[in-house]
């Protein structure tokens, strides 16, 4: 009998979600940032400079930017680590990865590219002086395997950062699930064309584990010092973990 995992809300064959999860991100990968901006009235460009802060990259580091998409987060990376450094952008979406490609050239940045999965990381062992995934970790079938992955790519007293959606403050719950179920589609629909992957983003959120949820699963990886900061009352949440 197959192992089955969650698409959203639906149960689907662990071997079917990595298909399902890129037709989502085919389907938005045109208007990907477009619809960052909308559905969150930019809030996640401060989510991401707050990450990048915490990341503290300097000149010469290497940096792994997984399920990186259309590259916000490696464009940073990149100007940070100056041409000494060694900034990745990958993805598991060749749409996504196209785009993100495609932004960094437009910004002078040129940098190498990886179309992958992150529960099988083409890098070696010790490599990364930083790892970062931002709104990545709740697609991926084995949560577990690839936060073990990026344990193992990082070096020992390396960072690993992890910005996701996450529980949001109990009392905004009610009117967070409206604007979730009822407008996050209605956008999807009007700006994407797509009403059904965004209905399955807020889906998605809801099957993530919450912030302590996710410190155990980091935890459970074997790194280190793990601890999180909730942004917008726990709208999203930066968890931090170093590698001992």
């Amino acid at each position: 009998m197959s192992k089955t995992t969650h698409f959203g809300f639906q149960k689907v064959a662990e071997t079917e979600k990595a298909g399902k999860v890129a037709e989502v991100f085919h389907s938005v990968a045109s208007k990907y940032d477009l619809m960052n901006d909308a559905m969150s009235l930019g809030l996640h460009r401060l989510w991401k400079t707050f990450t990048v802060a915490q990341a503290g990259v300097r000149p010469g580091f290497r940096v792994l930017d997984v399920a990186g998409g259309t590259g916000d987060l490696t464009a940073e990376f990149a100007r940070q680590a100056g041409p000494d450094g060694e900034v990745w952008l990958t993805d598991i979406n060749e749409s996504m990865l196209h785009a993100g490609r495609d932004k960094l050239l437009n910004q002078g940045l040129v940098v190498p590219i990886s179309l992958c999965d992150a529960e099988k990381l083409p890098f070696p062992d010790d490599h990364f002086d930083r790892v970062t995934v931002a709104f990545g970790l709740r697609n991926m079938t084995h949560k577990d395997v690839a936060l073990s992955e990026m344990r193992r790519v990082l070096k020992p007293g390396g960072k690993l950062l992890v910005l996701e959606f996450s529980r949001v403050w109990k009392p905004l719950q009610s009117l967070y699930d409206k604007y979730s179920f009822s407008v996050l589609p209605w956008l999807g629909k009007r700006i994407a064309g797509d009403a059904d992957s965004y209905r399955y983003l807020a889906e998605s959120i809801r099957m993530h584990p919450d912030q302590q949820g996710l410190q155990q699963m980091m935890q459970n990886a074997g790194l280190s010092l793990v601890k999180h900061y909730n942004l917008t009352a726990g709208v999203a949440a930066l968890h931090t973990a170093i590698k001992i």
